[in-house]
């Protein structure tokens, strides 16, 4: 089973650090879906704007503020990925709790850095 990374908060905003991540997990040939406020396409990936029950997720990489979270929570738990990544600015202890209660790793980091330094 290939490893796929959800990006949430995904955006066509090429400045925005959650379209720099879809093209960099792109590049680094890692399967990727996203989910975002408009529909749309990065690096031949296309943003949904529903909560897709997409199979096989391993990692979760965030870039939503913890406000716009909470309407998650349920979701990405039940997509029972590996591991939720918390993007600078998206700290959330209160969701961290809430992930580690169902066995899913909690990673406060920076997928960019991850992915530029081989720890991805």
């Amino acid at each position: 089973m290939e490893k796929k990374t959800l990006v949430l908060g995904a955006s066509l905003n090429r400045s925005r650090y959650s379209n720099i991540a879809m093209e960099r997990l792109v590049k680094y040939n890692q399967s990727t879906v996203a989910i975002g406020l408009r529909k749309g396409e990065v690096a031949g990936v296309k943003i949904e704007t529903e909560k897709v029950p997409f199979q096989d997720i391993d990692t979760v990489t965030l870039y939503l503020g913890p406000p716009r979270q909470e309407e998650y929570y349920d979701y990405i738990v039940a997509l029972n990925p590996v591991r939720v990544i918390f993007n600078p600015g998206t700290e959330n202890p209160e969701f961290y709790q809430i992930l580690r209660d169902n066995d899913i790793e909690v990673v406060t980091a920076c997928t960019l850095v991850m992915l530029g330094t081989n720890q991805y």
